[in-house]
């Protein structure tokens, strides 16, 4: 097995922060602690995303019927929903430092295209998702948005999948 150095391209393409894009799913959760993980022993910063869809970019009926309003609503919602799944989590797991001082950063858009506009932004190392797996043309592989990413990430993206139950 060859030993990369730590100035060489194969080690390089990991540097920069991990970056957790979450919906506040269980899988979500268990995709952040693995960021977490990640990112205390890669002595990285830990960016935790989570992206408001804008409604606005729906298509047919709906879109005539969204106001800026609505949308700015839907921001605050969803800015105390993370802040209470953040807090919630980090009482859950408080040895997970990286989790403590986490950047956490909420952005509107389309989830796929948001995910790896702020991942490029940002130089994130790599993407960490979950995925419930229930949902697209691969329901047995990955759930549509993690899906995309995968298919679309220029940098590393891990898939968190969420453990079923049997």
């Amino acid at each position: 097995m060859a030993e990369h150095k730590p100035g060489d391209a194969r080690s390089a393409k990991l540097r920069g922060p991990i970056m957790a894009a979450v919906d506040f799913s269980s899988c979500s959760e268990a995709a952040l602690l693995l960021a977490g993980d990640l990112a205390a022993a890669l002595a990285s910063r830990l960016i935790v995303l989570h992206v408001v869809h804008d409604p606005a970019n729906m298509p047919g009926y709906y879109q005539g019927k969204v106001r800026k309003k609505t949308l700015s609503r839907m921001e605050d919602l969803a800015g105390e929903r993370l802040d209470t799944f953040l807090a919630e989590v980090r009482t859950k797991h408080p040895e997970c430092q990286a989790l403590q001082k986490a950047e956490v950063l909420l952005v509107k858009g389309l989830p796929v295209t948001r995910i790896l506009e702020v991942a490029e932004k940002q130089k994130v190392g790599m993407v960490v998702i979950g995925s419930k797996g229930t949902t697209g043309l691969r329901p047995l592989l990955l759930g549509s948005v993690a899906a995309q990413v995968v298919s679309l990430a220029k940098r590393p993206v891990t898939v968190v999948r969420e453990e079923q139950e049997h």
